[in-house]
């Protein structure tokens, strides 16, 4: 929604500070500039990322209309499914969540938790490594090396649309020069005609450098910054399920383990102790 309104107002304040000065909308028409400088961009994102970043473009757009899908809600319900299988095995062992993790999506425990039972990802993720401690792995400081290399191998692929889409909107003012040499090269072609008539085929092909400026940085490389923004988030979310993992490994009580994750939160989505208390005490019983 956001992204939206602040397209909206990049729009109203360049056109409607051209117009309020005078200039004539439809000398900014000019569909052959944009032609040259969105195809172009195109064909250069395609030419320069593999298959996956290509096909991943329009989910990207979607993530961008939809944000972030993690925030204080979000962390709630994980924090409090972890503290429920934290529980369990400090009940009746490790060997307990077995039947949870080998099929998450039959377990009665994650079935309380829907939004993350949702999240493919982030479910296998978790499930993984809680096989891991079913299996006797007990060294925290090895488990917690290699969830870091996955972590950032995460990051790295879902960050390759991200960096993609912002050196897409750092060509975008090199393609609007070229869109702006071929409108001067047509226009020496019309070199005999009348002075309004070069003057309007001149303001033609100036306008594939403002066209170029303008995509490159009121539109594409800001969509490119907030979409590693908000894949960024993707990787907090992983690296919480990873200090709970580990304070579980250590030894520590459920309500501690959690306590590790929460703290590690930015402060805008972290809930507070209190919240999270009063949520895993009101958790429906097993």
């Amino acid at each position: 929604m956001f992204a939206v309104v602040g397209a909206a107002v990049v729009i109203v304040s360049v056109i409607g500070g051209y117009v309020g000065n005078g200039g004539e909308l439809g000398v900014l028409f000019q569909p052959f500039e944009w032609l040259i400088i969105i195809g172009a961009a195109v064909g250069s994102f395609v030419i320069g990322n593999p298959k996956a970043v290509v096909l991943g473009f329009g989910k990207a757009l979607g993530t961008l209309l939809k944000g972030s899908r993690h925030h204080k809600d979000s962390y709630l319900e994980l924090l409090s499914l972890l503290y429920s299988l934290f529980k369990l095995a400090k009940t009746k062992g490790d060997l307990a969540l077995e039947s949870h993790v080998e099929k998450p999506e039959e377990s009665s425990l994650f079935q309380k938790f829907p939004r993350f039972s949702a999240d493919h990802h982030s479910r296998e993720f978790l499930c993984d490594y809680l096989r891991l401690l079913t299996l006797g792995t007990n060294n925290a400081h090895e488990v917690e090396s290699i969830i870091d290399a996955e972590i950032e191998s995460h990051q790295h692929e879902i960050g390759l649309i991200a960096d993609a889409i912002t050196t897409m909107g750092d060509a975008m003012p090199a393609l609007g020069i070229v869109a702006a040499v071929l409108g001067v090269i047509h226009t020496m072609g019309s070199i005999t005609e009348p002075p309004e008539v070069l003057g309007h085929l001149i303001g033609g092909a100036l306008c594939g450098t403002f066209m170029g400026v303008l995509l490159s940085y009121g539109f594409v490389s800001p969509i490119g910054r907030i979409l590693a923004i908000t894949y960024k988030t993707e990787s907090e979310y992983l690296s919480c399920i990873k200090c709970c993992l580990l304070a579980h490994m250590m030894g520590y009580a459920p309500q501690v383990s959690i306590e590790f994750g929460r703290k590690i939160l930015p402060p805008h989505i972290r809930p507070s102790f209190m919240e999270l208390e009063e949520t895993v005490t009101n958790l429906p019983p097993d």
